[in-house]
């Protein structure tokens, strides 16, 4: 099971320590950043005071027409760093083992789902062939560098914090992927001896990110060929009998993606056999689905979603994977929503996992993507009813049942002159015997729930937006660093609401990735809050090869030659 684990990456972790040295260390070993711009001489026979001339005058005009404001702020500022010289040129002219790395790196970004037609390929092919002919002013060389740097910069950003804003597309994320070092991170890795290496940990370094980017590729040859929707009907169980036309659809559509083997989706029997109930079943499980091997409404609609959507929902989450910072910390915990699963990690590995609860899908229940650090454990808390569930829900059964409050251990107080409900402590309080804070804006936390039966759905949408965990006591073991028995105590027979702050600060990532990889296998979660759609149309131009990608990636790659 693979709930998102993020690894160090050296483009951004620990970059005032990085920048003053010349080797560090990274996920993928030692990096050595030897390079720097040569010192100021002829290029080309052109002197150096008519470069440097040029190369000021280039950077006080507009963006060329390829760039964005953003990314020509990035590209000037790298030139800033380096005291405003050629990076990509020396005396010989373009510095082809780096140039070469720079574009064919550009050339294979279309496997992140990056749209690579919108680098400068265009610009670039000019440029460099100006480069390559004979006698080139000052103005075409630093043309020329300019627009590698530009393109540098787009990739970089592009990886280090996404090609679009998730504020931009209703994505309700909260986590900021901290977009104010990509400049270090850039200069960084400009200064990498293996700059192929240097680009390569631009990307998440996470094996889940890996995974999905394999998926990509080999989800690309599905979509090529979609697949036919299957006929609308009667919902099927096991054993019964259908259309043989129906059938044979749904055999087809199953095995297009392997839920059913080639043979069997020739089947042209009528029944709604065991073979085809498990693939149904197969496929349910892999969608976010409650599994019972029916064929109904909700698998036909799931079914009958276009291939080519079910791609960009693959671009969509790499998209999500670059929101995120490139390191976590030492100790985590991630939630992600649509998975319904929750993940502990210490020192890069999975120590603990359970399934979760997560907030509604309306009535603003939804639980919303952000991060905060875990600070205290509460035993035997009360619940402190929120005012607008006090409204809505808690006095409005007090007036029709009266005795509601009592039955459920409630009482009412007063808060700060404003009357208030909040639920005794003890194993029937809806946080159950303990909760763990992470102060945030939203009101959100993780929590015990004596309702440990919804833990067995397939869906678990159920709460006001708070989490419930099932393994609340091994949880708290893990942020405690306490055992069992001592977690058992507090919880059973420890005093009414006890708060035990941790050692140590441990971040909570609230994320929501509706496409993941688990055990080699593509699974697509439950979108719940529909936060899919309108980033799926914002990315779904690189999800597919277009014949522009394809033209791009050409041209890169014979300019890289």
């Amino acid at each position: 099971m693979n709930v998102l684990r993020l690894t160090k990456v050296a483009a951004l972790c620990s970059i005032a320590v990085l920048g003053a040295c010349k080797k560090a260390k990274s996920a993928n070993g030692e990096v050595s950043r030897n390079w720097a711009p040569p010192a100021p001489d002829a290029v080309m026979d052109v002197p150096p005071e008519a470069i440097s001339a040029a190369l000021t005058k280039r950077l006080a005009d507009g963006a060329p027409q390829s760039v964005t404001a953003d990314q020509w702020k990035h590209t000037k500022k790298l030139y800033t760093t380096f005291n405003k010289s050629l990076l990509w040129l020396d005396n010989n002219g373009v510095h082809q083992a780096r140039v070469s790395a720079l574009l064919n790196t550009l050339a294979n970004a279309d496997s992140d789902a990056i749209r690579i037609d919108d680098f400068p390929v265009v610009e670039l092919n000019r440029a460099l062939s100006a480069v390559n002919a004979k006698h080139p002013t000052a103005e075409q060389l630093v043309d020329a560098d300019v627009l590698l740097s530009a393109a540098f910069t787009a990739y970089g950003e592009d990886m280090l914090v996404g090609q679009t804003n998730p504020s931009d597309l209703a994505q309700a994320w909260h986590i900021n992927p901290l977009e104010e070092r990509v400049d270090s991170a850039l200069s960084l890795t400009i200064r990498e001896d293996d700059l192929a290496a240097g680009l390569a940990r631009m990307r998440p370094q996470d094996p889940g990110y890996d995974s999905l980017r394999t998926q990509l590729v080999q989800f690309r040859e599905i979509a090529k060929k979609g697949w036919n929707e299957v006929p609308a009907g009667k919902a099927l169980k096991r054993g019964q009998s259908d259309s043989p036309a129906r059938l044979r659809a749904l055999r087809d559509r199953l095995s297009v993606e392997g839920f059913l083997s080639d043979s069997a989706g020739s089947d042209s029997s009528a029944k709604f056999d065991a073979t085809l109930a498990g693939a149904v079943a197969d496929f349910q499980a892999r969608h976010g689905i409650v599994v019972d091997s029916m064929l109904g409404k909700e698998t036909l609609d799931a079914l009958n979603v276009p291939a080519a959507y079910r791609l960009a929902q693959i671009a969509a989450n790499l998209e999500r994977y670059r929101w995120m910072p490139r390191t976590l910390g030492t100790r985590y915990v991630i939630v992600n929503v649509p998975e319904f699963r929750l993940a502990a990690f210490d020192s890069g590995q999975k120590t603990l996992e359970m399934k979760v609860i997560v907030g509604k899908d309306y009535e603003d229940k939804a639980t919303p993507v952000f991060s905060d650090s875990m600070e205290f454990v509460v035993f035997r808390p009360y619940w402190n009813v929120t005012p607008d569930i006090a409204a809505k829900e808690i006095f409005p059964k007090e007036q029709a049942s009266p005795g509601y409050l009592a039955a459920n251990r409630m009482e009412v107080y007063n808060d700060h002159g404003r009357q208030a409900v909040r639920q005794l402590p003890g194993p029937k309080n809806s946080l159950g015997l303990v909760k763990f804070m992470f102060p945030n804006d939203f009101n959100i936390y993780l929590h015990d729930t004596p309702e440990g039966e919804l833990f067995k759905k397939d869906v678990r949408a159920f709460s006001h937006g708070c989490i419930r965990v099932e393994k609340p006591a091994e949880l708290a073991q893990w942020a405690l660093g306490w055992d069992a028995d001592r977690v058992n105590q507090a919880m059973q027979n420890g005093p009414d609401n006890k708060q035990v702050n941790l050692p140590k600060k441990i971040p909570v990532y609230i994320v929501y990735f509706t496409t993941y990889v688990d055990g080699g296998k593509l699974y697509f979660g439950n979108d719940l809050y529909d936060r899919d759609s309108k980033l799926v149309e914002q990315v779904q131009n690189a999800a597919a090869v277009s014949p522009e990608i394809v033209e791009a990636r050409d041209s890169l790659r014979a300019l890289a030659k």
